[in-house]
């Protein structure tokens, strides 16, 4: 818990990477909005349960926006907020070190 006190910023970036979906739902959203079945068809690796639970924690954490459309059954359309789009980017910032160092381990 000292931890959390004394770098509160890192452990939130922390809590959202631990999320085990999180990354992958970030790249299909990048292309653009997508119905929940259509994004539970695009990551079918993921099981319904723990896309919804990801789409929450997403949804809490600002990353994602979750729009309700008053349709018969009703539409729910998931997209990125900005924080999510400037996450996205981050986390490629993060790609580009991860291929820079590897490569020099190797």
């Amino acid at each position: 818990m000292r931890e959390q006190e004394q770098h509160p910023d890192i452990c939130e970036v922390l809590q959202i990477l631990g999320s085990k979906w999180v990354v992958l739902v970030l790249g299909e959203l990048s292309a653009g909005p997508k119905r929940f079945k259509q994004l539970q068809r695009d990551v079918a690796i993921v099981k319904t349960q723990s896309l919804t639970s990801t789409l929450r924690h997403m949804e809490h954490n600002g990353l994602v926006r979750r729009e309700v459309f008053p349709t018969v059954p009703v539409t729910v359309e998931y997209s990125l907020t900005a924080k999510g789009s400037e996450f996205l980017e981050a986390l490629k910032g993060l790609e580009t070190w991860v291929e820079k160092w590897t490569a020099r381990v190797q």
